[in-house]
């Protein structure tokens, strides 16, 4: 059995910034799972099953060891305009990224951890849609929202493809 971890991070306090929450709870709620409302804290931790979901605030080191159990994994993610496209779903692979900041991790860094710490590191894609407002608020600005059922089909076409 093919084993796929998402990875969804962000802040869903700055709205926008959250939209990755938002798309894993939907990819949740199709699936049947139970999820708890995106205003409790604690974000999304079903690895149980495959595909795993893990909805988190940043990537950090310690995810290096989970990353490593998998075959696939996608990261997703918002973007404030980097890409033309909306949305952006392209494979990444580990490459060691520096960053003069200590808290932000890129998913190709993980991958790299994953791959020197544990020996393996897996097939990988980010997903990242465009966020237009980063306030203070657990609400997606109607731009980002009109986006979010695009992104769930986009994973859940890639995951077809895993089977």
């Amino acid at each position: 059995m093919v084993r796929t971890l998402i990875i969804g991070y962000g802040n869903p306090d700055r709205e926008d910034d959250g939209v990755a929450w938002h798309i894993l709870h939907r990819l949740a709620e199709r699936w049947g799972r139970a999820v708890s409302p995106i205003t409790e804290s604690g974000g999304l931790n079903q690895l149980d099953e495959s595909p795993a979901l893990l909805a988190i605030l940043q990537l950090t080191p310690e995810l290096a060891e989970e990353i490593a159990r998998y075959d696939y994994v996608c990261f997703v993610d918002a973007h404030t305009g980097a890409y033309n496209e909306d949305i952006r779903f392209q494979p990444i692979a580990s490459n060691f990224q520096t960053s003069p900041f200590t808290h932000h991790l890129t998913p190709e860094s993980c991958l790299f951890l994953a791959a020197t710490l544990y020996g393996h590191a897996p097939r990988a894609r980010v997903l990242s849609v465009r966020g237009y407002r980063f306030g203070f608020s657990r609400t997606l600005s109607p731009e980002t929202a009109a986006l979010v059922e695009e992104a769930v089909e986009s994973i859940l076409g890639w995951l077809e493809g895993k089977k």
